[in-house]
């Protein structure tokens, strides 16, 4: 018995576990011993350096301990994240809700995998009023700030925003322009609203104060739901215009007056308390832990619903409703910048009364997160949940089909090629007339989709005449120096932004990114200018070329020296096709611009007495030469720069040209 204790006591410790040390040495035993039992953030750090994962806890010892624990039913997705985890940090806050303001920030910068993120990344329109000024305007805006301007929203459809603003202005004769009134009165010529009586006109002086006052009340009214007394008074101007036998003016009031009633009916009562709050529901395929979630937003302003959206929530598996919500509500009302008195929520959320403190910081006010269990509330609820379902059940196919279009198109790309990727594909195209206005262009798809704004357009400055080769040459020197010098910058600043997978992508510009595959539009002579350009600046990025037929179809690539077919009927085939005709019409486009407005300023180069800043006015007013040509001398004087005298002038010489030239 005594000499099986001394063999105890001389054994040595136990050997830490492989999983205990991570790849670069990182102790994970002696890193979780080291959390203090305070709130904070903690950041989970893969092979690369890159953040994985980021999340707040009351208690950091607690809850970063607890992702190394032997638990089941924790979901695949979590088990795998700390599969690959190589190293975390934390940081410590005072306070909850300090670490929910922080994980905020850091989620919105890192994008990390394996967040459960909103996938819809949206801004909604609000109508502003400035009721501040002495003559308000009304305006389209998707941020509120405070400036003493009455905002009206959100609204989930920003042309129903611009049409409502245009029905007003047209209504009560309200102006657009950025004029400063009324120390401007009478400096300058009114603009084209005023001559196509749009705008009653405040500029000219003309315009008392409270007459402009009583149209701009009367849309505030209109906003706020008041309908019948806009549609009472257009009525009587209408009957009166009828009967005056005005009868252009009657028919004018009646479409108002139509536009008036369409915009009503869009409006839906739900409540006859006026109050403003957002309803959300969740919908989750709960045998699927992998599944993306819906969450469906009823926005409910002054008692009437004025509009619903739905949102795709990636990463959530092993997360439960509640904690979808809980995601979701912070990062949509981080970005949003109207947050309403209440949010009425499917289940109850565990961190409610943080959520409840960081949402009345950001509105100033307090508000309230509340789970109804009755009366009509309950039944907003179930009818946003019954909405989320019937989404997610109706877009499971469409889904499915759009990622075989984009990603799953992609990766088709990519085995045909036998290269790591293509998430980015880059084209390129030429277009001129005979060696007329040389000029390329670039298109990106980023898996499988247009990122139109990374869509970049070339002026050829070294080439003239039509040598398609020289013009690829320049477009793709211009090209990739401009990325090389943007890193170079970058990587002076310090920190890892060279464009890799730890660069945030908000930090990378369209030029600092280099994609995975280029695209040329034609056969082995673009591809082997391509790879001559990137030879030249020392990079090595794979290049293909999008052949065509005799029909101007594309029927494969050129590729590593070879032509590859592609079956007519793959995702990558039609892919190709979309980004090849893409490139096209961009180039085509662009080329159009320069050639019309090259024939536009040599026309009015022509008139006497039209220098640069006449001929840069009338091109700001008008869309053409022809557009120009029907004007007359009345609207030509109505652009700013522009004298009677002048305009009389413009209007007598094209008129005049086009008599002799007919």
């Amino acid at each position: 018995m005594e000499a099986a204790e001394n063999e105890k006591k001389q054994k040595k410790p136990a050997a830490k576990k492989p999983d205990d040390i991570r790849p670069g040495g990182f102790n994970v035993s002696e890193e979780l011993r080291k959390l203090p039992q305070k709130p904070g953030v903690y950041i989970m750090y893969d092979e690369n350096d890159t953040i994985m994962y980021v999340g707040k806890a009351v208690n950091l010892h607690n809850r970063v301990r607890s992702y190394f624990r032997k638990i089941v039913g924790r979901g695949p997705q979590i088990d795998r994240m700390v599969q690959r985890l190589v190293r975390f940090e934390y940081i410590v806050t005072d306070s909850e809700l300090e670490a929910l303001v922080l994980e905020n920030n850091l989620i919105k910068e890192n994008r990390p995998k394996y967040n459960t993120m909103l996938k819809d990344d949206k801004t909604y329109p609000y109508i502003k009023v400035t009721v501040a000024e002495p003559f308000p305007r009304i305006l389209f805006c998707r941020t509120q700030k405070r400036d003493r301007a009455r905002y009206f929203g959100p609204f989930t459809s920003p042309q129903a925003v611009r049409d409502t603003i245009e029905l007003l202005d047209r209504m009560y004769g309200l102006r657009d322009c950025n004029r400063t009134l009324p120390g401007a009165q009478g400096a300058e010529r009114p603009c084209l609203n005023y001559h196509m009586k749009r705008c009653c006109g405040p500029c000219t002086g003309n315009v008392k104060q409270e007459e402009y006052r009583a149209g701009v009340d009367r849309a505030l009214d209109f906003l706020s739901g008041d309908y019948a007394p806009v549609i009472r008074d257009l009525t009587q101007r209408m009957e009166s215009a009828s009967e005056e036998m005005n009868y252009e003016e009657a028919m004018r009031l009646r479409d108002l007056i139509a536009s008036v009633k369409e915009v009503a009916q869009k409006q839906k009562i739900t409540e006859d308390i006026g109050e403003n709050r957002d309803v959300l529901a969740v919908a989750k395929e709960e045998e699927n832990t992998d599944a993306d979630a819906v969450v469906q937003t009823f926005f409910i302003r002054e008692g009437r619903m004025i509009g619903r959206e739905h949102f795709c929530m990636t990463h959530v598996g092993g997360c439960t409703k509640a904690e979808i919500l809980s995601d979701f509500i912070r990062q949509f009302y981080a970005g949003t910048p109207y947050i309403p008195r209440t949010l009425m929520l499917q289940e109850e959320i565990s961190d409610r009364e943080v959520v409840e403190q960081w949402l009345s910081a950001r509105r100033g006010s307090k508000v309230t997160v509340e789970v109804p269990q009755r009366g009509r509330k309950e039944k907003l609820v179930e009818m946003a949940r019954e909405n989320a379902e019937l989404i997610l059940e109706r877009d499971k196919e469409r889904l499915k089909r759009e990622e075989g279009r984009t990603i799953g198109a992609v990766r088709e790309v990519a085995e045909l090629l036998h290269i790591p990727k293509a998430d980015r594909m880059e084209a390129f195209d030429i277009s001129n007339i005979s060696g007329f206005a040389n000029v390329g262009s670039m298109v990106v798809f980023e898996k499988g989709r247009p990122k139109r704004s990374d869509y970049r357009k070339f002026a050829i400055r070294s080439v003239t005449g039509p040598d398609d080769y020289a013009c690829m040459r320049e477009v793709l020197t211009r090209r990739f120096r401009h990325g090389l010098e943007e890193r170079r910058k970058l990587a002076e600043e310090g920190g890892n932004r060279d464009g890799g997978e730890g660069t945030p992508q908000e930090e990378l510009g369209s030029f600092t990114r280099f994609p995975d595959l280029i695209l040329m539009d034609g056969g082995r002579g673009q591809v082997n200018v391509a790879l001559e350009v990137l030879g030249e600046l020392g990079l090595s990025i794979p290049v293909a070329g999008m052949v065509k037929d005799d029909s101007h179809r594309t029927r494969g690539l050129y590729f590593a020296g070879r032509e590859t077919a592609i079956g007519h009927s793959s995702e990558g085939f039609k892919l190709i096709t979309r980004i090849q005709d893409e490139a096209h019409r961009f180039a085509i486009e662009y080329h159009r611009s320069l050639r019309s407005r090259a024939q536009t300023e040599s026309r009015l180069d022509a008139i006497p007495g039209v220098g640069p800043v006449r001929r840069r006015a009338l091109m700001q007013a008008f869309p053409s030469i022809s557009a120009l040509e029907q004007a007359d001398a009345d609207t030509i004087a109505a652009v700013p720069g522009i004298s009677r005298a002048e305009a009389e002038n413009i209007h007598a010489f094209l008129h005049r040209e086009g008599a002799s030239g007919g």
